[in-house]
């Protein structure tokens, strides 16, 4: 049985930037339930719209404890070598519309 080909190691993260990194895709997955151009059903976008408050609650904590740790900068380029490799590319793609059909 062939493993999958192992992920590259995230870059160092304070705890904080973890927190948010972490939270932020939490949200974004959310998003990408709600997306109406996906969806199949009212209910489940009911229920993401639902937990997507409560993940955006945690992102905005999460940030806000950054800021009072004295961590005022987001350094781009660190977090987004995160996300990339936590899926967040796949899982931001849920966002998009989806290709128009032929009618």
């Amino acid at each position: 049985m062939k493993l999958p080909p192992e992920l590259p190691p995230l870059p160092a993260l304070t705890r904080a930037e973890a927190e948010v990194v972490d939270r932020y895709l939490e949200a974004l997955d959310q998003l990408g339930r709600i997306n109406p151009a996906r969806a199949h059903h009212t209910y489940s976008g009911l229920r993401a719209a639902q937990n997507l408050v409560v993940a955006a609650t945690a992102l905005r904590d999460a940030l806000a404890v950054m800021h009072d740790r004295g961590e005022h900068e987001m350094h781009g380029g660190t977090l987004a070598r995160a996300l990339r490799i936590l899926d967040g590319e796949r899982r931001a793609g849920r966002l998009a519309l989806t290709p128009p059909t032929a009618n």
